[in-house]
C-alpha cells in the first residue's frame, strides 16, 4: 500500500540487514522517507541502499551494532551529518535462541538481553531528543519496537527470548507515559510466525525442527506483511498513537 505521510520523514530502522527490517526500509523509503539502514552485515545494508537509491528512494547505509554502545552513538552522528535531526525510528534488531531454561545457557541468555532489550535503549538513548525535539516543533514523531507474541503467549523452551519481548512490550507502554505528554508516539508491533531468518540462528535440533513444523503447517507472515502495519501505524494522523499492535498468520490466530 501507499502511504503519503511518509514524504519528507527521516527515519532510522535497526537490523534493517534482512527480514522485518530490510522489508520495513524498503516500505518507508517508497512512501518518500529518507531510511538510514543501520546493522552490522555492511555487504548486505549496502546492497539493500543501492537497490533503494535505484528506485528513486533515499536510503543510508551505516553499520552498527546494537549491542555497542559507542558503535550506536557513532551511527546517531552519521546519520546526523548526512541528514540532521529523525522523526521516525524501529527498533526491530533481535535474536531468538531457546533453549530450556535447564541448559543454563548463559551465553544466549546475554545475546537476547543485550540485543532485544538493551539494544533498543541504547537506540532510544541515541534518538530520543531527535524525536522530542521534532514532536516540539509539530512534527510527527513516532519510536516503533518491534516486539513479539512471545510477549504474552507462552512457548515452552522460549522463555528468556519470551522475557526480553515481553519487557520489551512493557518498555513501550512505559515510555508512552513519558513521551506521550511530548507529542511522540510509541508503538509496539507483535508478529506472530514470520518468515525471515531469525530461526536460522537456532542451534537446538528438536526445536528447529518445531519451528519448521509450523511453517509446513500453516501459511506464515512475511516480512513484508509487518513492514506494511508498520508504515499505515506511523501514517496515522498525528494525534492517533497504534499503542500495541498483534499481527497474526489467519490459521495461528
Amino acid at each position: 500500500m501507499s502511504y503519503p505521510a511518509l514524504a519528507a520523514r527521516t527515519a532510522v530502522v535497526t537490523g534493517a540487514a534482512s527480514g522485518i527490517g530490510a522489508a520495513t526500509a524498503r516500505q518507508l523509503a517508497a512512501g518518500g522517507a529518507r531510511v538510514a539502514l543501520l546493522a552490522r552485515r555492511t555487504d548486505q545494508l549496502q546492497t539493500l541502499a543501492a537497490g533503494i537509491n535505484a528506485a528513486g528512494g533515499q536510503a543510508l547505509a551505516v553499520t552498527a551494532d546494537v549491542t555497542d554502545q559507542a558503535s550506536v552513538d557513532a551511527a546517531a552522528r552519521a546519520v546526523h551529518d548526512a541528514w540532521g535531526r529523525v522523526d521516525l525510528v524501529v527498533n526491530n534488531a533481535g535474536v531468538m535462541l531457546p533453549n530450556p531454561l535447564a541448559d543454563g545457557r548463559l551465553d544466549e541468555w546475554t545475546r537476547m538481553i543485550d540485543t532485544n532489550l538493551t539494544g533498543v535503549l541504547r537506540v532510544i538513548r541515541a534518538f530520543t531528543p531527535d524525536l522530542t525535539a521534532a514532536a516540539a516543533d509539530g512534527h510527527t514523531a513516532d519510536l516503533v519496537n518491534v516486539s513479539s507474541i512471545a510477549s504474552h503467549v507462552l512457548f515452552p523452551d522460549y522463555a528468556v527470548y519470551g522475557a526480553t519481548k515481553a519487557a520489551l512490550t512493557q518498555l513501550s507502554a512505559a515510555l508512552r507515559t513519558e513521551l506521550g505528554p511530548r507529542d511522540v508516539r510509541i508503538s509496539a508491533i507483535e508478529p506472530g510466525l514470520t518468515d525471515t531468518e531469525l530461526g536460522g540462528h537456532i542451534d537446538n535440533p528438536a526445536l528447529r525442527e518445531q519451528l519448521d513444523a509450523m511453517f509446513t503447517a500453516m501459511p506464515a507472515l512475511t516480512s513484508e506483511d509487518v513492514a506494511d502495519l508498520i508504515a499505515y501505524t506511523v501514517s496515522r494522523p498525528r494525534h492517533v498513537n497504534l499503542r500495541q499492535s498483534v499481527i497474526l498468520p489467519t490459521r495461528q490466530a
